[in-house]
């Protein structure tokens, strides 16, 4: 079985294979990368996704791993919108992203169905929020199946990943993969790290997402706010 964490890590563009660094050194130097080297496993989101800066991370959470990146981002979100905090107050806006204490639900060691398990249900989740525009089209399919191919990506992943692409988007089983209150936070974090929602086809996914998941709207957003800022 291959690693969901790694696969999630690459997702969220943290690493840079054969540069002995990662993106959280360079930051900026993100989506370039990936459009320099879209054959490298680190780019695996840039290839099946697009180039867009969706997945790029930037500051204090960039310097988390995938997975508690995702959870550090949806902890951080709940709690300004606990504290009654506007949005787009300063005291929310620059809130450093850290990670859940130890025994909060927001932390991945916590999650009942298992942190890979999980992790696996935010790759899920990223790819169903990433194909919401249909813009992954049969020929998009075989050019990514191609560079797969040559990426270097385990067997597993990537077959995982293409039948990822094959399959129509379920959001029942995207939803029904939070067990808990703080998992439909964190997978819609997940899903709003995906994409910039800057068609209808996607923003209504996400507003969907958010109503099946029954989050509501000024929680919404305040993941909204806490990921613009964490893409800087």
């Amino acid at each position: 079985m291959f690693d969901p964490k790694k696969l999630l890590d690459d997702f969220l563009g943290s690493k840079v294979p054969g540069t002995g660094t990662s993106v959280r050194d360079k930051a900026g130097q993100a989506t370039q990368l990936a459009k320099d080297n879209p054959l490298a496993t680190g780019a695996i989101a840039a290839v099946l996704l697009g180039t867009g800066t969706g997945r790029k991370l930037t500051g204090s959470a960039l310097k988390l791993g995938g997975l508690a990146a995702v959870a550090g981002l949806a902890y951080t979100a709940y709690q300004n919108y606990q504290s009654g905090r506007k949005p787009d107050e300063p005291a929310a806006r620059e809130a450093a992203v850290l990670p859940p204490p130890d025994n909060d639900s927001f932390n991945p060691a916590t999650a009942p169905q298992g942190q890979d398990a999980f992790a696996l249900a935010l790759v899920r989740a990223m790819i169903a929020a990433a194909r919401a525009d249909g813009h992954i089209d049969a020929a998009e399919r075989a050019r990514i199946h191609d560079r797969l191919k040559v990426s270097g990506i385990d067997a597993e992943a990537e077959a995982f990943l293409m039948n990822e692409l094959e399959r129509p988007i379920d959001l029942d089983e995207v939803v029904a993969a939070a067990q808990t209150d703080a998992q439909k936070v964190e997978l819609y974090t997940a899903s709003r790290l995906a994409i910039e929602p800057d068609t209808r086809a996607e923003r209504g996914y996400l507003d969907m997402l958010a109503g099946r998941l029954k989050l509501p709207d000024p929680l919404i957003d305040h993941v909204e706010a806490t990921v613009s800022a964490a893409k800087g």
